[in-house]
């Protein structure tokens, strides 16, 4: 039988500690708010506060190095609300902060609260915008500023100078330039004999950036230098939005996409031969969605068994419709010093044809961890 220990309670933020109760192989810790949750021995013995000391967060130890049979043999609620845990194979208790243990939890709802939750937006989403005075003079605007990008997989950054090589300047306020065959930024603007489809006039639909790269691009930015004076309006659409529709009403069209890598591929003759496998809709280990990828132009022959052609074919136009639906789409006109920032994972990107006037927009590409990074370091020091 688990033995309990009622407690004087210890303040967790606005969340307390209710009782204890320990068997040899588990620690559960009834809260204040009715959640109860476990931990298992060697889950703590793993992580004594005095073996993970470290500011930078990394170990000098290692897991096997545990003794084994690790059991609990007694536990204690100081007045200040550590937890003591007396560990067989350790000499002396492990003391935890109860406001860690709470953070740290491994029932049901503590770990779903730990798990990104996209903010999953349509057509009529409010444009999510910083402005570049206020993200680079200010720390608390940068972290609204990359919150939005990291909560919507988009935002529009206004008022940065309409000046050649900008974009790489936004993206050192928060990680580094990823450079790839296109150079470190590189021109989206008309030519004579483009290369890509990118380099004309024409209306692009929404697309992945570089499907065609393992590991894809990240992150993108996009800088208006000039504006067409007719045309040539921006769009963007949620990926995961269209995904967890496509996943509601279609769930084993939904499932194919995740099961099937599609080929893609970029081609410069003589330069450049990239390829690259992946499914349309990529999950994590938990099912939630990890990534999207859809390019028509760049989109190789299906490699699939015959049988499943026909069933692939529906499935891969219904997502690509509901990524084109008007109802999931946000259409923007960039001036002179706008710019864009997209998770090239989730949110997806095109633009209307243009033909009036000179349309001149400067992009390079960025990873995700450095927008992370300095987005957890700001809030944290808030």
């Amino acid at each position: 039988m688990p033995t309990a220990l009622a407690v004087s309670p210890a303040v967790v933020d606005t969340v307390r500690i209710a009782a204890l109760a320990h068997t040899a192989d588990r620690l559960t810790i009834r809260w204040s708010d009715g959640r109860e949750s476990p931990y298992p021995a060697i889950w703590l013995a793993d992580n004594r506060p005095d073996r993970r000391d470290r500011p930078d967060g990394q170990r000098l130890f290692d897991a096997i190095d545990l003794p084994d049979g690790i059991a609990i043999g007694s536990v204690a609620v100081s007045a200040e609300g550590s937890v003591e845990i007396h560990l067989t194979g350790f000499d002396t208790p492990a003391r935890f902060d109860a406001a860690w243990l709470r953070a740290h939890a491994l029932d049901p709802a503590s770990r779903a609260e730990r798990r990104r939750r996209p903010v999953l937006w349509g057509s009529s989403l409010a444009l999510p915008a910083g402005d570049y005075a206020a993200v680079t003079s200010d720390g608390g605007a940068r972290a609204a500023w990359l919150r939005q990008a990291y909560d919507h997989g988009f935002s529009l950054l206004r008022g940065v100078p309409a000046e050649p090589g900008m974009v790489c300047m936004v993206v050192e306020l928060f990680g580094f330039v990823r450079e790839t065959n296109y150079g470190r930024l590189f021109d989206v603007v008309a030519v004579d004999k483009p290369q890509n489809l990118a380099f004309t006039a024409l209306s692009l639909g929404n697309h992945t950036d570089n499907p065609y790269r393992d590991p894809v691009p990240q992150l993108q930015l996009l800088h208006c230098l000039e504006a067409a004076a007719e045309g040539g309006e921006s769009v963007v659409v949620d990926g995961f939005a269209a995904a967890e529709r496509l996943r509601r009403e279609t769930p084993d069209a939904f499932a194919l996409l995740t099961r099937r890598a599609v080929p893609f591929r970029y081609v410069e003759p003589g330069k450049v031969d990239l390829r690259n496998r992946a499914p349309l809709i990529e999950l994590d280990a938990e099912g939630d969605l990890a990534a999207v990828r859809y390019n028509n132009r760049s989109i190789a022959p299906f490699d699939l068994d015959p049988d499943e052609v026909g069933p692939f074919y529906d499935a891969y136009r219904r997502f690509g419709r509901l990524l084109h639906d008007p109802g999931l789409t946000v259409g923007f006109r960039l001036a002179p010093g706008d710019l864009f920032i997209v998770d090239n994972q989730r949110v997806l990107h095109g633009r209307r044809g243009f033909s009036a006037g000179r349309r001149w927009l400067q992009g390079c590409y960025a990873d995700k961890d450095g927008l992370t990074s300095t987005l957890f370091s700001l809030e944290a020091a808030r």
